[in-house]
């Protein structure tokens, strides 16, 4: 079958047509943070409950009888992630614009009783703005939501991500169409250039003239990849765009492989993304049934098929020379460049490689227009950017904003400002955001007005990643953070260089030596000059971005590292070993239960008399502490 503009008229017009009588629609986020919450248990209850209420509820619209009856009925049905992933599970609930958080199965039988049957509201399970103390009732009252600017992630949380008719009845596949049946590859690949739009996998190379560069290599046999080999700790963006909205993704290639003359396809996903890769799969199918994809695409008689692999799991298969190794079969090992991939890529053919985000993007640029896209963000940074918001924020998930967007603006008001241990608002305590995870770096607070793009971030010697954005308080140690990431690139480490390979198992060692009190003069000059070497001379982006968290902690908290070095102590209390162990004297009664309790005898003291810890003795076990009822122990 050939698909034609027609034939996505039609597809929009069946939709409407089965979506006509519907009452209310009742959407239910299964992103994979509110699916581990219990939100499918919710799901499976609702349609029980609202069966049972003697109302008529359809899961998924019914195309084939779309003309029969007139009856209202509600359509309940899921989405991907709404992006709030604090207070999921979510529950929405339209025309009506109402909005329910931390929605659990005990709740499932009142919502049914007193919302979907007569209309009321729940007041409990409206979100509550911690700076206001105001309920709200929808999306549209949530600071959270009402500063961002969801361009890709726009319809992730509306609409069905495994219903293909609703997708292209809300314009997808239209932009793909128009780039196969009314552009020239030449033409599909300037509008991309003229965009600006640069790669959102954290390198910001500009996509049109990485697709310009393949068209020009003369060759039978191209390849497009979508490299969703996300492994950044605490990052998921394109994780819930696979999630959400998979067919934008599936576009986003099509439009690519017509911009470099393209026939195949592959969509490299992380084995721990199992949701993912079965939305990504089932979306695939549903393309190749419909007769998008295939051996005519858009009658053009050019053909576009896709495969799904998935990869074991290996960080530096996000670097594209290591997964197109993984694809053929081989160990995930980076090559050197050049060449580089839009020369020789998989199997020795001419490549275009590109991450989920950057691909769900181009159909937004070929329907609205290059120079239309253009008007968001920056000059050099056109567009909007997902970050993944998480730390000491009131308000962690899944964020949207343009380009030139600030921290202040992030942290303080999408994410409704930084908290304590407790969940105590403590705006006065920020200390610093970790961005671009292991190969991004610090930024403090003299950064908060910085407009965050790819060029502003360079020069402050730090880089946009792929978009994880961790923010920290007072109370964490600098020290240790940048440990924890080296931990995690020395533990990805292929291996494959030198330089990598033992260079991060050196400066692992040597922070080790800081954390546990033994750091020196020497220890942060090796240090600082181990970082460099590693930076230098690595073969891949992995090793060369690897030392950014230490080299970026130096600069922006060198005090703090000279604290554990010189004076053997942890200015946030974190580290145990520089710890010291006090008792506070008008807080102690002399109960000696801790006494009883040292297992080194490290306390002594009469009873009913301030006790005291021999310094030397001690080894911070934290038994005393745990023992002592009147908080008189401080150091650990």
């Amino acid at each position: 079958m050939t698909i034609t503009k027609e034939y996505l008229q039609e597809c929009s017009h069946v939709y409407q047509k089965a979506a006509k009588n519907v009452k209310s629609r009742i959407v239910v986020c299964a992103g994979t943070g509110c699916v581990a919450n219990g939100s499918l248990e919710v799901f499976n209850l609702l349609v029980e409950k609202i069966t049972a209420a003697g109302l008529d509820v359809q899961t998924s619209l019914h195309y084939e009888n779309s003309d029969s009856g007139d009856a209202p009925f509600l359509h309940l049905s899921h989405s991907g992630c709404q992006g709030f992933c604090q207070a999921g599970p979510l529950l929405s609930i339209q025309p009506e614009g109402l909005l329910y958080t931390n929605v659990k199965v005990g709740d499932v039988e009142e919502i049914v009783e007193k919302t979907i049957k007569n209309g009321g509201v729940i007041e409990r399970l409206l979100y509550t703005d911690q700076t206001t103390n105001r309920r709200c009732m929808g999306h549209k009252d949530i600071t959270f939501y009402q500063r961002q600017q969801r361009l890709v992630l726009a319809q992730c949380g509306n609409f069905d991500p495994e219903d293909i008719t609703e997708y292209i009845a809300n314009g997808g596949y239209e932009a793909a169409r128009r780039a196969y049946t009314e552009m020239k590859p030449e033409t599909v690949c300037e509008e991309v250039k003229v965009s600006g739009l640069r790669g959102r996998g954290g390198g910001g190379f500009p996509t049109g003239r990485k697709w310009e560069l393949t068209l020009k290599e003369k060759n039978e046999k191209k390849y497009v990849i979508c490299n969703a080999d996300e492994g950044d700790p605490g990052a998921f963006m394109d994780r819930s765009v696979m999630e959400g909205n998979p067919h934008s993704v599936i576009e986003g290639m099509m439009i690519a492989a017509c911009g470099i003359e393209a026939d195949e396809g592959y969509i490299y996903v992380r084995l721990e993304y199992p949701l993912a890769v079965a939305r990504i799969r089932k979306a695939v199918d549903d393309a190749a049934k419909a007769g998008i994809l295939g051996s005519d695409v858009f009658g053009t008689g050019r053909a576009f098929t896709l495969n799904v692999m998935e990869g074991a799991g290996a960080f530096v298969c996000g670097e594209e020379t290591a997964l197109m190794a993984s694809i053929e079969g081989n160990r995930g090992m980076p090559q050197p460049k050049p060449p580089f991939p839009a020369q020789s890529g998989l199997w020795g053919k001419p490549t275009v490689i590109n991450n989920v985000e950057t691909l769900a993007t181009v159909p937004l640029i070929l329907l609205h227009g290059a120079k239309e896209y253009r008007k968001i963000g920056t000059e050099s940074s056109p567009g909007t950017k997902t970050f993944a918001l998480t730390g000491h924020v009131v308000n962690t998930g899944l964020i949207e904003v343009p380009f030139g967007s600030t921290l202040r603006e992030i942290i303080f008001d999408i994410g409704g400002g930084v908290i304590d241990s407790a969940g105590n608002i403590v705006n006065d305590q920020f200390k610093a955001v970790q961005i671009g995870g292991p190969s991004g770096g610090c930024l403090t607070e003299k950064h908060l007005d910085l407009p965050l793009d790819f060029d502003s971030l360079r020069s402050v010697g730090a880089m946009v990643g792929s978009g994880g954005l961790v923010v920290m308080n007072k109370s964490t140690c600098m020290v240790q953070m940048a440990r924890f990431f080296m931990q995690f690139t020395q533990n990805e480490s292929c291996g494959k260089c030198l330089l990598c390979r033992e260079g991060t198992k050196q400066m692992l060692s040597l922070l080790d030596d800081i954390i546990a009190g033994n750091g020196t003069q020497e220890t942060l000059d090796l240090l600082d000059v181990v970082a460099r070497t590693v930076s230098k001379g690595s073969l891949c982006a992995l090793g060369k971005t690897a030392p950014n968290p230490v080299l970026s902690t130096f600069r922006h908290f060198r005090t703090e590292v000279e604290s554990h070095v010189f004076h053997k102590r942890c200015p946030s209390g974190q580290c145990k070993a520089l710890a010291k162990v006090e008792i506070l004297s008008d807080k102690c009664k002399g109960c000696t239960a801790c006494t009883k309790k040292c297992p080194v005898n490290a306390i002594t003291g009469e009873r009913k008399l301030p006790h005291r810890i021999d310094a030397e003795k001690c080894i911070k076990c934290g038994e005393c502490f745990k023992t002592c009822k009147f908080g008189a122990i401080i150091g650990l």
